[in-house]
């Protein structure tokens, strides 16, 4: 083995080949730039559930993770399908109106954390102590974990030219994502911050913006390759529109939990990738309804 190779390893923090450490000192949580960071991070997501952190990445580390994205995207696995915001069944007893009547195209891929392998950059990244400290200090948590399913917490998203990601919700309240390759046109993030809040599903807010009926509640990021974002996506409706041009859009999702031994729903993980395991099983027999009451 080549003794230059670096692992992804929960116990060290040296990312010094990948992240623009002067820029964003995440190894130095002391420091007062790592504190400055942080508040400036923690008040962009107060005020519209997003932050954006420029060109998080090095030149040499965001180039090593677009050549990876290039062996990663042809393993991805498509499932199109026609779903609704929630990833739930046709349920006719709903009230016309009711965006869960609402179906929407899904059509992007994915590369799910059992085929990443251990010397990725997303790997590393992934499972760095210094960049869970980051997070979970942005999204005011004393820590944040791995998820333990198998498949989910680390993904790859591939949306090749013709493919969009249609409006949803993230299952946990806070996801981290680096774009490792932007679309020649098209691939546009698109959100709506705080649409719906614990215990207040908004749906004919909801159903306004998906039927084109309330643009001016949507946002829009200019996201670039090696840019890292926070995003409150549990509670803000979000999008990447359709890709155009002959180039695959390219993202990493890093996704954090608040407490260990996370696994994603069942029939969510099927329809995603296509596939789950023993632990997804299990899990669903335990599973209760979501704490903050929302649809999943």
């Amino acid at each position: 083995m080549d003794a230059a190779l670096k692992l992804a390893d929960a116990g060290s923090i040296d990312l010094s080949d990948l992240v623009d450490l002067d820029r964003y000192p995440i190894d130095e949580p002391n420091s007062d730039a790592w504190r400055e960071l942080v508040e400036r991070t923690r008040a962009d997501l107060a005020e519209d559930g997003c932050s954006i952190l420029p060109g998080f990445l090095t030149a040499a580390g965001l180039e090593r993770a677009r050549a990876e994205g290039g062996v990663l995207a042809p393993k991805a696995t498509f499932q199109p399908r026609m779903c609704n915001i929630y990833n739930t069944a046709h349920d006719p007893s709903l009230p016309d109106g009711d965006p869960r009547h609402i179906y929407l195209e899904r059509s992007s891929g994915f590369v799910t954390r059992d085929m990443i392998t251990a010397e990725t950059a997303i790997q590393r990244l992934y499972q760095s102590p210094a960049l869970k400290q980051l997070v979970a200090a942005c999204v005011d948590r004393p820590e944040v974990f791995e998820y333990a399913d198998p498949f989910a917490g680390l993904v790859f998203n591939v949306l090749p030219p013709g493919t969009q990601q249609p409006w949803h919700y993230d299952t946990n309240e806070f996801i981290t994502t680096i774009m490792t390759q932007g679309a020649e046109e098209g691939g546009v993030f698109e959100y709506c911050p705080n649409i719906r809040s614990p215990g207040d599903e908004n749906l004919s807010g909801v159903a306004r913006v998906l039927r084109g009926e309330d643009p001016q509640k949507i946002k829009q990021l200019d996201l670039r390759a090696g840019d890292l974002q926070l995003f409150k996506g549990r509670y803000s409706l979000h999008q990447v529109t359709r890709v155009g041009g002959s180039r695959e859009r390219h993202t990493a999702v890093l996704a954090y939990a608040a407490q260990p031994g996370v696994v994603g729903p069942l029939e969510r993980t099927r329809q995603l990738y296509g596939r789950v395991s023993e632990a997804h099983i299990l899990a669903e027999r335990r599973r209760q309804q979501a704490a903050d009451g929302l649809i999943r």
